[in-house]
């Protein structure tokens, strides 16, 4: 993404998750901020009714994904985690839902998407939730264990991070950069999400890759990591990621 602009991706996937509530699977994944943060962008319940099967299916995975990471957040507070970090925030809103008055939020993102984030929030009405820290942050270019050291973050305690969305836009070397710094913490935990290749893929699947790398390729986003699985298992084995 061009440095100065933020991210046309994450506004793609706020609509998603803003237009999930209007879906018969809406219990799903309940966000009752993901329109109001918005604002003019949102989208409306009408656009449910032109859905078509592709949508629907990236519709629901941003749904999913974001239920899973939540639901394996709750696991690690109960197991006493107490600071969270989203890396790649975007327009995410758990920091307005946070059910743990106890538990600390770090959002780190690229500082032209945050800077308009924040906007958002102030346009809305919305005021910057007081547990969340915003960390600004080029992962290609700063190290995300110095921007979060500085900005309060206790590496020394157990972490719980929430990493979606990002990992297809980023070099191998900044992935695996940033998963052995987390696996570097111990008691921490990541949930992330990843592109497979196409030659992993059916025809149904190589045509949705297809689609999607072309078209966040023609906002200046594109992917360029993508993982098979098992060879993906080893190399998080490698770090030490269990």
């Amino acid at each position: 993404m061009e440095d100065a602009k933020p991210s046309r991706t994450a506004l793609g996937v706020a609509r998603l998750r803003a237009l999930h509530q209007f879906s018969p699977q809406a219990a799903l994944f309940r966000d009752p901020y993901a329109s109001a943060i918005l604002g003019d962008a949102a989208p409306t319940a009408k656009e449910l009714e032109q859905e078509d099967e592709r949508s629907r299916r990236m519709r629901l995975f941003v749904a999913s994904r974001a239920r899973l990471a939540e639901d394996w957040l709750a696991a690690a507070v109960r197991r006493g985690v107490r600071q969270l970090v989203v890396l790649g925030a975007g327009l995410d809103t758990f920091s307005l839902r946070n059910p743990y008055p106890d538990v600390a939020v770090f959002e780190v993102d690229h500082p032209a998407t945050q800077a308009w984030k924040r906007k958002c929030l102030a346009d809305a009405g919305l005021a910057e939730p007081p547990a969340t820290t915003f960390v600004p942050l080029n992962f290609e270019r700063q190290n995300p264990a110095d921007e979060l050291a500085l900005a309060g973050l206790r590496p020394a305690e157990p972490n719980f991070f929430i990493w979606l969305g990002v990992v297809p836009y980023l070099s191998q070397e900044a992935i695996f950069s940033t998963l052995s710094w987390i696996a570097g913490m111990p008691g921490s935990e990541v949930v992330f999400d990843y592109s497979e290749p196409a030659e992993n893929r059916d025809a149904a699947g190589q045509a949705a890759l297809s689609f999607h790398v072309a078209r966040v390729a023609a906002v200046g986003e594109p992917w360029i990591s993508f993982f098979v699985p098992a060879a993906l298992a080893q190399s998080t084995a490698r770090a030490r990621l269990r």
